[in-house]
């Protein structure tokens, strides 16, 4: 059909979702998407499929399949890894890009918002999934904007999680393994109660700002007073953890956004830590203040210690 429109014919007929009387009846709603995804005009108007879809059920009593051309619920969604990943990266690459660029994202034919679908159920996960889906769905749903070398760690946590499950997981299982796994595993070490001080002194001509901070923690059950200098909270906290029991460590990587508007802001820090044994571990911390999200990601760090 598509071959004769170029070939000169001024009309295809067919069927809605190629349903008619009998069999072999042409598609049309795909010929013309077809011809819409290389800039062709088929004159119809196909810009909310989903309802057309529904109508198209409620009329004839017959199910769309969920791998139909542009209308199927699994059109635009992707399990597989590698998919995943080059979406990803597609649809990250386009936000740097003019609104009126051409569509050109790895396997989605066309943008779902022309034809009244959404982003939201591109990229699902079970437990084929790749390490960047999970990141994925919680940054386009939370704004959590993680570190491409973190995406490793928290794609093993959300297979292992699919895998028990042995079925897919939604977004708010995502966020639910990323808060328990780093927001709130408090297995190791616990901060009972934080203070910080600024002081300014002088070192020869200039004025030199350090932290000081003090801190009640729990290593394992046992509290722990602790206190020491540093150039700002997290260097004096992580200094200050030298004296508990907990491993020896320096911070190899560091990664720090926002997340809300106005009053509702906070900051997101990302941690990896490097130990004295070569081993390294991501951690993850939130908070209204942003020195206590940077600290509260090396507690989470060191509770990914076994």
């Amino acid at each position: 059909a598509e071959l004769g429109l170029l070939a000169g014919a001024d009309r295809v007929e067919g069927c809605i979702f190629g349903n008619g009387e009998r069999t072999g009846n042409l598609d049309v709603v795909t010929v013309a998407l077809n011809m819409f995804s290389q800039g062709v005009d088929p004159e119809l108007d196909l810009r909310d499929i989903v309802s057309i879809g529904e109508k198209y059920t409620e009329f004839t009593g017959m199910e769309i399949p969920p791998r139909t051309p542009y209308a199927g619920e699994l059109v635009f969604t992707a399990f597989s890894g590698s998919h995943q990943d080059a979406i990803r990266k597609g649809m990250a690459a386009r936000t740097k890009m003019d609104k009126d660029a051409l569509w050109d994202v790895p396997y989605l034919l066309i943008d779902p918002h022309d034809i009244g679908r959404q982003y939201e159920g591109i990229i699902r996960i079970n437990s084929q999934s790749g390490k960047g889906g999970a990141a994925f769905i919680l940054e386009e749903n939370y704004g959590l904007s993680l570190p491409k070398a973190m995406h490793p760690v928290l794609g093993a946590a959300v297979k292992e999680a699919a895998d028990k499950a042995q079925r897919e997981l939604k977004a708010s299982e995502i966020y639910d393994i990323f808060e328990k796994q780093w927001l709130k595993n408090g297995s190791n070490l616990k901060i009972v109660d934080l203070s910080e001080t600024h002081v300014e002194g002088k070192s020869e001509s200039e004025i030199v700002e350090t932290t000081l901070c003090r801190a009640v923690v729990s290593w394992k059950g046992k509290q722990i007073s602790i206190g020491e200098k540093g150039n700002g909270p997290l260097d004096a906290f992580s200094s200050a953890l030298a004296q508990t029991p907990a491993p020896r460590f320096s911070i190899t990587a560091f990664h720090e956004h926002s997340v809300g508007t106005g009053n509702n802001t906070s900051a997101v820090a990302y941690v990896q830590i490097t130990c004295e044994d070569g081993n390294q571990y991501w951690g993850a911390g939130k908070s209204t203040n942003v020195g206590r999200a940077g600290i509260d990601a090396v507690v989470s760090a060191l509770n990914q210690i076994s």
